[in-house]
C-alpha cells in the first residue's frame, strides 16, 4: 500500500494551529479533573516533580513518535502503520496497532461523553445558585440525583455527542481548526480567570503554591511514582490514534521536536494552573486535598457554595471542563472518521454520523452503569469502571509500548532521520536513545504495575 504525499482530508494551515489542536486533544478532563486529585492523593510537590520528569522521558518521545508516524503515513493510523511497515519490508500485522488506537479512542469517548455531559449539567446548576450554602450531604445528593436519573444523564450525553459530531463533520479546516481556535483561547481565559479568583484567597493561595511546588519526598511512595509515570503518558492523548491522525495533517516543513515540546509544556501548564485554581478553594474551606474522583462534582461545589461570587465562578469552572472535554472529544473520534472516509469511500458527514451514533450507543452502558445497570458487574467492575480500566490500564500502555518499538526498532534509521531532517541533530539523537531504551522500559513498568506484577 503506497503512502500518499498529502492527506486527502487536508492539512493544518499553520504550525500554531496544529499546536492548538494537539494541545486541545491532550488538555481534557484528565488535566482539570484527574491531575489535581491524584496530586492531592500523592503529596503534592514531590509528585509534581516526578510527573514533570516523566513527561520529559516518556511523554515527549512518544508524542514525537506518533506525530512522525502520522506525518510519514499521511493516512488514518491503521493505513499509516500498514503502509510504513510495507515500506520497511516488515509484516503488515503492525496495522493492528493502528486498530488498537482507533478502538481505544472510540471506547474512551463512549464514557468520556457521559462524564462531560455531567459537567454540562453542572454549568446550569452552578449559575442558578443550586450550590449556595450546600453541605457535604447536599452535594452528594445533587450528584446522585443527576447520575441516578437515566433519562437526564442520557439527554446530556446525547447533547455532548451531537455537538462533537457537528464539529468533526465540517472537516479539518472548517470544523477542527475553527473549533480549536475558539475552544483553546476560551479555555485559557476561563482558567486564568479562575486562578485569579483563587488568588484572592490570600494565604490559602500561597499554601496551594507550597503544596504544588515545594517537594516533600517523605510523602511520595513507590506507588505515587508509578501513578505519576502513568498519568504523564495518558494526559498527552498517546496510544489512542489521536495525535497520530493529527500528525498526518501536519505540513512537512514543521519541526516535530519543537511542536511536541510546546504541546507538552502547554498541557502541563494547564494541569498546574488547574491545581492553582482548585487547591486554594479546597484549603479555604477545610476540605481534603485527597478527595479522589469526587473532588470536582462533590467537593468543589461545597467550596463554590460558600464563597462570594461562587455561583458565577463555579459555573465558569464547569464551562471550562466542557470546553476541555470537547477539544479532546473531537480528536478521539477523528481516527475512526478518517478510516471510514479512506477505506469505505463515504463522505465525511456520513462517516461522522456513523461513528457518532456507534459511540453514543456504546455510551449507554456508561449511562446505565450509574443507575439501572449498576448491578451489571463484570470482573468486579461496573460497565463504566470496566471500560475505563480496559482503556487506561491495558490498551494505552500496550499501545504506547508498541509505538515505541515500531518507531525505534521497526522503522529504519534512514526513515526516521528523513522525518527529522529539519531538526537539530542533538534532538534526533536524544529522541532515538529515549524511544529505543528509556521509554519502552518506563512504559513496561507502568503496565506491569497496573496489572499487579510490579508495585
Amino acid at each position: 500500500m503506497s503512502r500518499p504525499a498529502k492527506s486527502i482530508h487536508g492539512q493544518w494551515s499553520s504550525r500554531w494551529t496544529f499546536i492548538l489542536a494537539a494541545t486541545g486533544s491532550a488538555v481534557g478532563l484528565g488535566n482539570i479533573w484527574k491531575f489535581p486529585y491524584i496530586a492531592g492523593e500523592n503529596g503534592g510537590g514531590a509528585f509534581v516533580l516526578v510527573y514533570l520528569l516523566c513527561i520529559a522521558c516518556i511523554g515527549i518521545p512518544l508524542m514525537m513518535a506518533e506525530i512522525m508516524i502520522g506525518r510519514r503515513g499521511r493516512q488514518n493510523p491503521v493505513n499509516s502503520l500498514r503502509s510504513i511497515a510495507e515500506e520497511e519490508n516488515k509484516p503488515r500485522y503492525w496495522r493492528y496497532l493502528g486498530w488498537s488506537g482507533v478502538l481505544a479512542g472510540f471506547l474512551i469517548l463512549s464514557y468520556y461523553s457521559v462524564i462531560a455531559g455531567q459537567a454540562m449539567a453542572y454549568i446550569f446548576r452552578s449559575f442558578s445558585g443550586v450550590f449556595e450554602g450546600v453541605t457535604a450531604d447536599g452535594a452528594r445528593s445533587i450528584y446522585s440525583a443527576l447520575t441516578g436519573d437515566p433519562e437526564r444523564l442520557l439527554a446530556w450525553h446525547t447533547v455532548f455527542m451531537v455537538f462533537t459530531m457537528v464539529i468533526v463533520a465540517r472537516g479539518v479546516k472548517g470544523g477542527l481548526e475553527k473549533s480549536v481556535k475558539f475552544l483553546m483561547p476560551a479555555l485559557l481565559v476561563i482558567l486564568l480567570l479562575l486562578v485569579g479568583f483563587s488568588a484572592n484567597t490570600g494565604d490559602y493561595f500561597n499554601q496551594a503554591i507550597d503544596f504544588l511546588f515545594k517537594p516533600d519526598f517523605s510523602k511520595l511512595t513507590g506507588e505515587g511514582v508509578l501513578i505519576a509515570m502513568g498519568h504523564a503518558f495518558f494526559t498527552l492523548s498517546l496510544g489512542m490514534g489521536a495525535i497520530m491522525v493529527y500528525g498526518s495533517y501536519l505540513p512537512k516543513n514543521t519541526s516535530i521536536a519543537k511542536v511536541s515540546i510546546t504541546i507538552s509544556i502547554a498541557d502541563t501548564m494547564v494541569a498546574l494552573l488547574a491545581g492553582l485554581a482548585i487547591f486554594p478553594l479546597v484549603f479555604a474551606n477545610g476540605l481534603e486535598t485527597g478527595a479522589g474522583p469526587g473532588l470536582i462534582f462533590q467537593t468543589l461545589p461545597i467550596a463554590f457554595g460558600h464563597m462570594a461570587g461562587g455561583a458565577f465562578f463555579g459555573g465558569m469552572f464547569f464551562l471550562l471542563l466542557v470546553f476541555a472535554a470537547w477539544s479532546s472529544a473531537i480528536s478521539l473520534i477523528e481516527p475512526a472518521i478518517a478510516w471510514l472516509v479512506e477505506n469505505k469511500s463515504i463522505s465525511r458527514r456520513r462517516a461522522s454520523v456513523y461513528a457518532g451514533f456507534a459511540t453514543w450507543l456504546l455510551g449507554l452502558l456508561t449511562v446505565f452503569s450509574f443507575n439501572i445497570g449498576s448491578h451489571w458487574i463484570l470482573f468486579g467492575k461496573t460497565m463504566f469502571e470496566l471500560l475505563d480500566y480496559l482503556t487506561a490500564n491495558i490498551m494505552l500502555p500496550l499501545g504506547g509500548l508498541a509505538i515505541a518499538i515500531f518507531s525505534g526498532w521497526i522503522m529504519s534509521q534512514n526513515s526516521t532521520q528523513e522525518e527529522f531532517a529539519i531538526e537539530y541533530p542533538v534532538f534526533y539523537r536524544l529522541w532515538r536513545i529515549l524511544i529505543r531504551y528509556i521509554t519502552p522500559a518506563a512504559v513496561s513498568i507502568v503496565f506491569l504495575n497496573v496489572i499487579g506484577i510490579v508495585g
